[in-house]
């Protein structure tokens, strides 16, 4: 075949165009250390990168996002519980010494300051949050967990349910010794007599409440007697339905007067709206017992309850429930027996007060006749009486209570090791993650990258064939057919 110089000169313009664009695609690679520019020069590295870039980032989400979100809400949650852990350390520490019978008037204002204290701070621990979101009221994490306000326009119904198991003893004093001045002690006067009525009853979670609604969803006013329907299962394992009368009172002082005046049935029952409280007739509450009934109790009250959890997906088909429920620690139960122990130690502190002020009352010159120190004297035996049931009540009510803070602790202590549970997972599997971005990254770079100084070696042999194919076509160019003519 004949070669022409045309053919050789075609020959040579492709062979420096190829040449010159391997120098310009190194060139390129030596600037951006990449293996490619565009998806067409070399479609196999470019659908590869982009698989492995899609992992990278969903990997960086889970690592860098979501699983340092997940950890500070942990810690959050879990720096609450322990506080909350100290606060009912506190107050059973209280406990164990308000049920010793040598308390003293300092010892029992110390116990009253210490308890007003911890009351405030119980449930202000269920507001903590993580950047301002709530954690531990469900979804709802732009609300707090407490009332921050009165709130006397909100109003919710509530559904509790209770077990014959919730059914507790109560003790109940009337009958409180009132001082009279030194001229109303010169004349004969009668005191109180302190009396003590001891009650099983079923505590509400609540106190205030605004209506109690009978088996028939229907109110019952205040000094009616209305029907509440209890459930138990009899010996041949039938499903049975029991009634229940109770009376409605507004407040503890108006079912005592219906106590002194006989109308306290034993086979029925007693509400008292301000205490939320439900005592039991000693037959009613064997009733309960013996059948072993569940009672439900339909009553409206300003009040919330939520229960949510909330999932981050830590990794890839990995959920992780990151909330801990306030039903799960924040029991309605731990303020109202504070509460009551509260009240405990100021009718103790009254009660012990009193005495103190007859006793010194008795020193003094104004009560110096002989009608006045009798009647001191009868106002001393009575007010002694009231100081020794407060005290005795005191001493008991701090001695069962104890077992209550224990059954406290035990759920806060679950909830702690719940969270420490969640957290070893969490650390388990963001080492995982760790290690898959870094292998992950590993490959993206094997993929995509090229090393400087492999770029370098290949970019100057192309260069050198780009000068030396140069150089060549224009040795070519300089010899023709006329040179032999």
């Amino acid at each position: 075949m004949r070669v022409t110089n045309n053919m050789m000169l075609r020959n040579t313009t492709s062979n420096i165009n190829n040449n010159k664009y391997s120098v310009n695609s190194l060139n390129n690679q030596m600037s951006s250390q990449k293996k490619i520019s565009r998806p067409s020069e070399d479609p196999v590295v470019a659908i590869r990168a982009l698989r492995l870039r899609s992992n990278l980032s969903e990997i960086n989400q889970y690592y860098e996002k979501n699983i340092p979100d997940a950890d500070a809400w942990l810690n959050v949650t879990e720096t609450a519980l322990e506080n909350m852990k100290t606060i009912l350390s506190d107050i059973r520490t209280q406990c164990t010494y308000g049920a010793s019978d040598q308390l003293k008037a300092e010892d029992r204002k110390t116990i009253l300051t210490q308890l007003e204290s911890l009351r405030k701070q119980i449930y202000s621990e269920g507001n903590s949050d993580s950047a301002g979101r709530t954690v531990f009221t469900g979804y709802r994490t732009n609300c707090k967990l407490t009332f921050m306000e009165d709130e006397s326009n909100t109003e919710y119904n509530i559904q509790q349910k209770f077990s014959y198991e919730d059914i507790g003893e109560h003790r109940y004093y009337d009958g409180q010794v009132e001082l009279k001045t030194a001229e109303e002690m010169s004349q004969k006067v009668t005191t109180s007599d302190t009396k003590q009525y001891t009650y099983d009853r079923i505590r509400l979670a609540y106190g205030n409440i605004g209506s109690l609604k009978d088996k028939d969803g229907n109110e019952i006013a205040v000094g009616n007697t209305g029907t509440l329907s209890y459930h138990y299962t009899d010996n041949t394992g039938a499903a049975k339905t029991g009634d229940l009368n109770v009376t409605v009172y507004e407040t503890e002082d108006d079912w005592k007067k219906a106590v002194k005046a006989g109308n306290m049935p034993k086979d029925g029952a007693a509400f008292i709206k301000s205490t939320g409280e439900l005592v039991l007739g000693n037959e009613a509450s064997e009733t309960l017992k013996q059948n072993k009934a569940s009672i439900e109790l339909n009553y409206d009250k300003k009040g919330n309850e939520i229960y949510q959890d909330i999932d981050y997906i830590i990794a890839v088909n990995q959920t992780l429930t990151v909330n801990t429920n306030a039903s799960d620690v924040f029991n309605a139960d731990i303020g109202r027996d504070v509460d009551e122990m509260i009240n405990a130690v100021k009718a103790a502190i009254d009660a012990n007060d009193k005495v103190d002020k007859i006793k010194d009352m008795m020193s003094q010159a104004a009560y110096s006749g002989v009608s006045a120190q009798e009647n001191l004297q009868t106002w001393l035996e009575a007010a002694q009486k009231e100081a020794d049931y407060a005290n005795d009540n005191l001493q008991k009510l701090y001695d069962s209570y104890i077992g209550n803070f224990d059954e406290y602790l035990s759920d806060v202590n679950l909830s702690i090791t719940t969270v420490g549970s969640k957290g070893d997972r969490l650390e388990l599997t963001e080492t995982r993650m760790s290690n898959q971005q870094l292998t992950v990254k590993t490959l993206k770079s094997n993929n995509e990258d090229r090393e400087l100084s492999d770029i370098i070696i290949d970019y100057t042999a192309a260069y050198t064939a780009y000068q030396a194919s140069l150089q060549a076509a224009g040795m070519l160019n300089q010899t023709t057919l006329l040179n032999y003519i």
